[in-house]
């Protein structure tokens, strides 16, 4: 259940996934970028921290290379019921996110988005690779990488000097 999957994909980029509205969004769009990417919730008591650090994360970085891709997910307790054109909305009028918010996706079981089993596959934990909640993080280089993985209680802030280390690296 919790095992680990083999994913022939080799890079983020080499995804397409959906935006909010449903536009496919080819992530190659992002090479050369840092990216952070997030299983986030509008109903989750880690929101508030959450979203608020991700937001000054953004600000701070995103001159430099860094992106943040959020991926709204309903899948631990219904924390995001909504639409994804409302989680997007909720996002950018709360917390004034700037950094895109995906269509709703699976990130456990048997219908995982693909990019989710692929970050999962690059990151295991030593519980295996299951996305244990909301709000669980996977830093990616610029060349589509995954450095690492950090779960929920892991801030965004905590992990700022990983984030920076990856901007420094050719």
């Amino acid at each position: 259940m919790g095992a680990s999957v083999s994913v022939p994909e080799r890079s983020v980029h080499q995804f397409t996934v959906k935006d909010s509205s449903g536009k496919d969004v080819n992530l190659s769009i992002y090479q050369g970028k840092v990216l952070l990417l997030v299983n986030v919730a509008s109903k989750c008591s880690f929101t508030e921290s959450n979203y608020t650090q991700l937001t000054e994360l953004y600000r701070k970085y995103k001159d430099q290379g860094f992106e943040i891709l959020a991926f709204p997910c309903n899948q631990f307790l219904y924390q995001e019921p909504g639409t994804s054109q409302e989680a997007h909305e909720f996002a950018c009028a709360r917390f004034q996110a700037e950094y895109p918010v995906f269509q709703k996706v699976r990130v456990n079981g048997q219908n995982a988005a693909p990019l989710y089993k692929f970050l999962k596959a690059s990151k295991p934990t030593f519980l295996g690779s299951r996305i244990k909640w909301n709000f669980t993080k996977f830093l990616v280089s610029k060349d589509g990488i995954v450095i690492d993985r950090y779960g929920t209680m892991a801030t965004p802030l905590s992990i700022e000097k990983d984030i920076k280390k990856a901007l420094e690296e050719a």
